[in-house]
């Protein structure tokens, strides 16, 4: 399973901007897909959520500016993300949660995509 993220690069802050995730390769299904970013000299942090069902969880300090969504036939996550400002820099990577067995012996694994750089200038 690979997990190819794309649309990172310079904004103003204020600006927006949309990163995709597309999850390819063999599996049954994706059962949950996340976004995930490390600022400068940051930990990792959990993002944005999205689950098969539709339901989406966010952290505070994007709330109300970020968007997830999903096309879990197209196996595709996508991060909507306005006002940003330039404590949203960082590199962002996505997950995803997949059902690497069968639909009656479900057997889950989390996969990782590369990351893609945001930069938001001040």
């Amino acid at each position: 399973v690979q997990l190819q993220a794309s649309g990172g690069g310079l904004v103003q802050a204020g600006g927006s901007r949309k990163l995709s995730c597309a999850a390819s390769g063999r599996f049954n299904s994706i059962n949950v897909m996340n976004w995930y970013r490390q600022g400068p000299g940051k930990q990792r942090e959990l993002v944005a959520t999205i689950t098969g069902e539709g339901t989406t969880t966010y952290a505070d300090s994007v709330k109300g500016r970020f968007t997830i969504s999903g096309d879990f036939v197209k196996n595709t996550v996508y991060l909507q993300m306005n006002s940003l400002t330039p404590e949203d820099t960082a590199v962002y990577y996505c997950s995803a949660h997949v059902n690497i067995g069968s639909t009656w012996y479900p057997r889950e694994s989390e996969y990782w995509g590369q990351g893609t750089q945001v930069t938001v200038s001040s």
